[in-house]
């Protein structure tokens, strides 16, 4: 299950664990890290026991993490939950993780940290438009599939080109996920409208600091953060309080601000895979009812599928992704 931040995926998520007797494995690329607790915002403790959650706080917040990692644990938690006769159910609006499940990824050596670092330190001159502009040149198929301020896939782009002298448009189209594999998998995009969804981003945010983000953030800010934490809306605001830039006030607009473009990034990010299932949130509309709704969806949609086109996956129960 996806959907932009704040819309209420982890709430939803707890109860339709429960109906489809499954475990929840996280595909957010910020909940992976430790110490991000208030900025992420975690499911609490007992929430992540009941049902049980994977791949939430398991590395330092001063470690890299890749979606090759990334989809390396995934399918160890795949099969873990499977072999206790549960299904996997993946929650998250991170959309390369859900890409890197679904579609697989390619197996090319192309990470290069000396191109990598060169590549970041231009941008840095010359800003992220440059290296877009470049991207753009090189290969023009991925440069449409990314936001031109999207600086961590444009410099991975710009790095596959060089390391391997392959586009990576073209070795995205090679990769093998579990659609390849033979698994069935759902999923299902939330979304609701926008200035609700952005009423509820602001008061996501007022809570956030009164659970002590602030703390939380200067607590992360001592240590050498990676490069995928630094960059982590709050991080960079509070810093920047923190600096004498502006005051909290103000870094709280911008925090509200940079999650509200953000939500846009990943629906429109979302839009673009049509074999998403979209499910609107209406007024008054529990997390409890509409993981019902969710439920009976998934219900329905196997048991028409069992009738026309099973599938298998050898010889195994089929596995189901929402």
């Amino acid at each position: 299950m996806v959907g932009p931040t704040a819309i209420g995926k982890t709430e939803v998520s707890i109860h339709l664990a429960k109906k489809l007797n499954a475990e929840i494995i996280s595909s957010d690329s910020m909940q992976i890290y430790k110490g991000t607790d208030i900025i992420t915002s975690k499911p609490k403790g007992y929430s992540r026991r009941r049902p049980r959650h994977h791949l939430i706080s398991i590395i330092p917040p001063t470690k890299e993490y890749n979606v090759a990692v990334y989809r390396r644990d995934a399918l160890g938690a795949i099969k873990e939950i499977m072999g206790r006769g549960k299904a996997p159910l993946f929650v998250g609006g991170t959309g390369l993780y859900m890409s890197v499940l679904v579609d697989g990824i390619f197996k090319v050596d192309s990470s290069n940290r000396f191109i990598r670092q060169r590549l970041y330190r231009q941008a840095g001159r010359l800003g992220s438009s440059y290296l877009y502009k470049r991207l753009k040149e090189v290969d023009p198929q991925a440069a449409s599939k990314i936001h031109p301020h999207d600086l961590r896939r444009i410099v991975r782009a710009l790095e596959v080109f060089e390391a391997t002298g392959k586009l990576i448009s073209r070795l995205q189209k090679q990769r093998k996920g579990l659609l390849d594999e033979g698994y069935e998998v759902k999923i299902i995009c939330l979304n609701m409208e926008r200035g609700r969804l952005y009423g509820r981003i602001e008061k996501r945010v007022e809570r956030m600091f009164r659970q002590g983000l602030f703390l939380e953030v200067k607590r992360l800010l001592k240590l050498k953060l990676s490069k995928t934490v630094s960059c982590a809306i709050g991080i960079r605001e509070i810093k920047g309080y923190l600096e004498g830039l502006y005051d909290l006030a103000e870094a709280k607009r911008l925090i509200k601000q940079h999650t509200r473009n953000y939500a846009k990034r990943q629906l429109t990010w979302f839009r673009k895979d049509k074999r998403i299932e979209w499910v609107a949130i209406g007024e008054g509309e529990t997390p409890a009812s509409l993981a019902n709704s969710i439920f009976k969806k998934i219900r329905d949609g196997s048991q028409l599928k069992a009738k026309v086109s099973p599938l298998k996956k050898r010889g195994e129960d089929t596995l189901r992704t929402t």
